[in-house]
């Protein structure tokens, strides 16, 4: 598969970018949008396996704040996920002549492309969320607090630093306003009812940032949604049981093509 690494701007900033091309320019894009502490590097070699084995092309990038696109200028506001799925991410998908694709979401990114899917920006083919966020809960922010700790006192900065040119930028962005009083009335459950796309959502057991009142909320919203609950699996399905998660969006797709019967 040709990749293509490049930056382009993007709401007035430079953002870092990766073109993984499948078998033919008419296959369908998977569009990867990353965590809230993410970059277009720390997906690794997974975009690569899922445009791979379901025959897509696929764009991957840093959102504004992280990996090699530009640093903050400064702190994010509590609309920060709806300005990336209702103005950036659309200007994004301009610029590549991408129609109807599939938003594949981690974390906050899940939430912007459910954000984006609700709003019925424009057409959407599906979505592959793993660990979405439809709302604060308690035991998001006591892992939020920690992690905070842990920056401030390990070596979780130096991690970072191998991923985002400005780790700093990337870190506070988004610990200070997932922390702050405001954000607690964060809600986009509004936006669930409104998706008209298949929807597939994954969660880990062992999620340390959301409970699974996330997808079940989400299980009794969405008209179209197909709910995965992985064993032994964290915040990042990806990353603990990529294979599980790659099998599934590939027999979804199958079961997708499939005529339904007609008795």
């Amino acid at each position: 598969m040709a990749r293509e690494l490049g930056f382009l701007k993007v709401q007035d900033h430079r953002i870092e970018y990766e073109l993984i091309r499948g078998p033919s320019s008419e296959a369908p894009w998977l569009v990867f949008l990353h965590e809230g502490l993410g970059s277009l590097a720390m997906w690794k070699d997974f975009p690569a396996r899922c445009a791979a084995a379901t025959g897509s092309n696929a764009l991957v990038y840093s959102r504004y704040g992280y990996g090699q696109s530009d640093p903050l200028g400064g702190p994010r506001t509590v609309t920060f996920m709806h300005d990336e799925a209702l103005k950036a991410l659309p200007e994004l998908l301009d610029q590549f002549g991408i129609d109807r694709p599939t938003l594949f979401g981690h974390s906050d990114g899940a939430s912007i492309a459910l954000v984006h899917a609700g709003a019925n920006v424009r057409p959407i083919r599906s979505l592959i969320l793993l660990a979405p966020h439809v709302f604060v809960e308690d035991f998001a922010i006591r892992a939020i607090e920690a992690t905070r700790r842990n920056y401030l006192t390990t070596n979780l900065r130096d991690k970072l630093a191998r991923y985002h040119a400005d780790p700093d930028s990337a870190f506070w962005g988004w610990n200070d306003i997932w922390l702050h009083p405001d954000f607690r009335a964060w809600n986009i459950e509004e936006y669930l009812s409104r998706i008209e796309c298949p929807v597939l959502a994954i969660q880990g057991e062992d999620d340390e940032y959301g409970t699974m009142e996330q997808i079940d909320r989400m299980a009794r919203a969405v008209p179209r949604i197909e709910v995965l609950k992985l064993k032994n699996c964290g915040h990042s399905p990806h990353r603990d049981q990529p294979d599980a998660v790659i099998e599934r969006v590939v027999q979804t797709r199958k079961d997708a093509r499939t005529p339904s019967s007609v008795s």
